[in-house]
């Protein structure tokens, strides 16, 4: 598998994470990783080599509406912004934050992220 997206560093960071190791967890699933393009976040949760691609369970943040969803590596490697249509003489690509250490998705400092946490594992008040 030759994907830009699956560094070794990457690996090393999702090795503990296969698909489906963190169910339950909610807010205390661990973030992995985050790979962005323009105002897009995808919040790597959990990851694992199917065939000749990675499938990877993400919280993506940024698009309509900010979602649990799977994604494959070698689809979000595909995505490209030209920004020649905004005056600007280059593409974009989806890139991993550099210098992101894995964290509990309830420490991380993004407010789509967190109003959605919030939205589906806070508890209704007691009237």
């Amino acid at each position: 598998m030759t994907n830009k997206l699956i560094t070794p560093q990457f690996m090393e960071a999702i090795k503990n994470f296969p698909l489906y190791s963190q169910e339950e967890k909610g807010k205390d699933a661990i973030c992995v990783a985050v790979f962005t393009i323009g105002r897009i976040r995808w919040f790597v949760l959990e990851g694992q080599t199917e065939g000749n691609d990675f499938m990877l369970f993400t919280i993506v943040c940024g698009l309509c509406e900010t979602e649990y969803g799977y994604v494959s590596a070698n689809e979000l490697e595909k995505i490209e912004i030209d920004g020649s249509k905004y005056g600007i003489n280059d593409k974009f690509h989806v890139c991993q934050v550099k210098g992101f250490t894995p964290t509990k998705l309830k420490d991380i400092q993004d407010n789509e992220l967190r109003s959605f946490l919030h939205r589906l594992y806070s508890k209704p008040q007691k009237s």
